[in-house]
């Protein structure tokens, strides 16, 4: 690798008067925490997560402005090896850029040029996608004095050589090898200690947070969001606190949820790591917790102490949580004058459809607003903190009720960001309503399985019925005002799954979109000024970074992720393309994305007959859906990422049994079923996909008529 000299960090003074700091860098990713404090300083880099410790999300590079921005054109491209969704956040340092793609596969480039300078693969067993709700995803990595830390979807934390992408170290982070847990989240870096959480709550896994040290890979610290067997000891005061709150013997059984899978954020001065804490598992908390309790920390912000993981305090956004409304989405620190006040403050845009400001030195509520359309609550008490939840519209677990916002929430993991100059946050929100009926009985239903207490997730099988529900799905990239809680500005998308968002000095707005661009819009009015087609679906936050005075923007895309894969029906609005890439952009660039036309659905030349009864196709539909429904699409709508088992081959057909439970396909991912499901219940399976064969047959002739 190139050694990068202090000329490959000069960028142009920013307009906005900052000192900008120029630093000279003897040996790649020379991070420490000097650096990362006053990562502001140095806007030619983007060193971590959330480009600074705040997880603004806000560059001060103006080079690319609202007057030139619709000159930007491609400066490089990169092929990444798998398609399988892209979520990552580069890190960009003296020039290198670090990232990832699916399977956490990592690769350093020269950020001016996109040559490839090394890459590490993991060698994550492709069957360890059934281990995960959302797919083999990885939202990037953190770098510090010389090394890249990247979690490995297996559970692995793994520190690698920046210079020559060999491994220095590995270590497993998991505590229970037989549940499905896994890394699908960015590793931060505080005080030499690499702090990572885990996924997995909808499998059933208890959730924590882990800190190792950089140098050896030795674990500092653990912290568990949720109590595990009330046999044994509490782990700490918290956890005592937090058993209080939980009630029955099930919920350490199943796991219990709270898994610390994305969003973190570190004031220096203040001392004080902020998690974000992800939803309860069963979801059903008439199963889980005999239908009472807080059930802390599920749903919540808790701010902890980065060297030792000590407890400092928490604020429950959704106390009880039994909607999937997991508190793991972007939070941003920031100083807001409030009330003719400069408070330091802590804001989020959760899945429950609130967006939360706290004073951050002690979680004080100062204000909660519904961002986007809410039933199952009607206000937040501004006295308590609590929601005054609405049980007539929310409380399913009597009875199916349509949900506002439902499990995909009103934003997801997409990262937003805040633009200091208009004093607005930039939300990539979405409506996403979702009808949950409860399963009282829910039991563990082993590894690899969804464990939620509701009937399986499943779409409408009828045409006209599935149309009207596509139509109720709806994204906005949102410009929020914080202090006053109200929409600035929206730009509507025909779907959800909308990319991330970054916002700069130059009056500007990045965004890629689920139906296949990236954009640029006006920071204040949210014109739109540029946009360029990605060929693909784009969720990942684009970074901006300068090399030798130039500057550059970022869009990881590749379309992926339980959308697109469990949720494929719901997309008709996108059909794009699951190619992953790294598109990077500057003023006059003029490479080019290759023509790579879309694939073509045909009917299949044969299908064979339909000759189970209603009662065996309803019990496949089931089974399919909770077993196989999150990766090849709910009711077997593909959204084209995995293979379409509505277009089987008369070969896949004849070697169904061997395929899902002798392993055939082992090789492509495809794991074996045999230690789940009897040859009874994949063969209801089998005839339920032969059903919904002949149904994809039936339509794409009517289509043709």
């Amino acid at each position: 690798m190139s050694k990068f000299s202090a000329a490959a960090m000069l960028v142009l003074a920013s307009s906005l008067g900052y000192t900008v700091t120029v630093h000279a860098a003897s040996t790649p990713a020379a991070v420490d925490a000097e650096r990362l404090q006053s990562a502001a300083q140095e806007p030619a880099n983007w060193m971590t997560h959330g480009g600074t410790y705040q997880e603004q999300r806000f560059s001060r590079l103006d080079q690319i402005d609202q007057d030139n921005v619709d000159e930007l054109g491609l400066a490089w491209s990169y092929r990444l090896d798998i398609d399988r969704g892209v979520e990552a956040t580069p890190i960009v340092v003296d020039g290198v850029m670090y990232t990832t793609g699916a399977f956490s596969v990592v690769y350093a480039f020269d950020a001016k040029t996109g040559e490839l300078l090394w890459k590490y693969d993991p060698e994550v067993a492709r069957t360890a996608a059934r281990d995960g709700c959302c797919g083999p995803v990885n939202r990037g990595v953190a770098v510090w004095k010389g090394k890249v830390f990247v979690g490995a979807f297996d559970g692995r934390l793994i520190a690698l050589d920046a210079d020559t992408g060999n491994e220095v170290w590995s270590v497993n982070t998991l505590i229970d090898e037989e549940r499905s847990q896994t890394i699908t989240g960015a590793p931060r870096v505080v005080k030499g200690r690499v702090i990572i959480g885990n996924g997995g709550a909808e499998m059933g896994v208890r959730g924590y947070i882990t800190a190792y040290d950089a140098d050896t890979g030795k674990q500092a610290w653990r912290f568990f969001t949720v109590p595990g067997d009330p046999s044994k000891p509490a782990e700490s005061e918290a956890m005592e606190m937090a058993r209080k709150t939980w009630f029955g013997d099930k919920y350490w059984k199943q796991g219990g949820g709270g898994t610390v899978w994305d969003s973190m954020a570190y004031d220096p001065e203040l001392d004080l790591l902020y998690i974000g804490v992800g939803n309860a598992s069963l979801w059903n908390r008439q199963v889980r917790s005999e239908g009472k309790g807080d059930n802390l920390f599920v749903a919540s912000i808790v701010a902890i102490r980065p060297e030792t993981g000590e407890y400092v305090w928490h604020y429950q956004q959704t106390p009880g949580d039994q909607w999937d409304f997991t508190s793991t989405q972007t939070i941003t620190l920031a100083d807001l004058k409030i009330d003719g006040k400069t408070r330091q403050v802590l804001m989020q845009a959760p899945k429950n459809g609130f967006y939360y400001v706290l004073d951050r030195t002690n979680g004080e509520l100062i204000s909660a607003e519904k961002y986007v359309p809410v039933t199952w609550a009607k206000r937040i008490d501004m006295k308590t903190g609590r929601p005054v939840v609405d049980l007539d519209k929310a409380d399913w677990t009597k009875g199916p009720k349509l949900m506002m916002p439902g499990p995909l929430g009103g934003h997801n993991w997409m990262p937003m960001s805040f633009n200091p100059q208009t004093g607005l946050v930039y939300i990539p929100a979405q409506i996403a309503p979702a009808l949950l009926e409860p399963d009282n009985e829910a039991t563990w239903q082993g590894r690899g399985t969804l464990q939620l207490g509701t009937k399986p997730p499943a779409l409408p099988e009828d045409a006209e019925a599935r149309a009207q529900v596509v139509d109720m799905y709806r994204g906005k990239l949102l410009a929020w005002d914080p202090v006053a809680q109200r929409e600035v500005w929206s730009q509507d998308y025909p779907t959800i799954w909308n990319g991330g968002t970054l916002s700069t000095a130059g009056g500007l707005v990045f965004q890629g979109t689920a139906n296949g661009e990236v954009r640029a819009y006006a920071a204040d009015d949210g014109e739109l000024l540029w946009r360029s087609p990605a060929n693909t679906g784009v969720m990942a936050g684009p970074v901006t970074y300068a090399v030798d005075g130039e500057q550059y923007v970022t869009f990881m895309v590749g379309w992926g992720g339980i959308f697109p894969t469990g949720f494929g029906g719901l997309a008709d609005n996108t059909r794009v393309e699951p190619r992953a890439r790294v598109l990077t952009y500057k003023l006059g660039g003029t490479a080019t994305l290759p023509d790579e036309p879309k694939r073509k659905l045909t009917i299949a030349a044969s299908i064979p007959p339909l000759d189970a009864d209603e009662k065996t196709i309803a019990k496949g539909r089931d089974l399919f859906n909770m077993h196989c429904g999150a990766c090849h699409g709910f009711s077997a709508y593909s959204g084209g990422v995995v293979p379409n088992l509505r277009n089987m081959a008369p070969q896949t057909h004849n070697d169904f049994l061997h395929i899902v439970a002798g392993g055939a396909l082992i090789g492509n991912g495809m794991p074996s079923f045999a230690d789940r499901l009897s040859k009874d219940q994949i063969n209801a399976i089998h005839q339920y996909l032969i059903k919904r064969q002949h149904d994809l047959a039936d339509e794409m002739s009517a289509n043709d008529s």
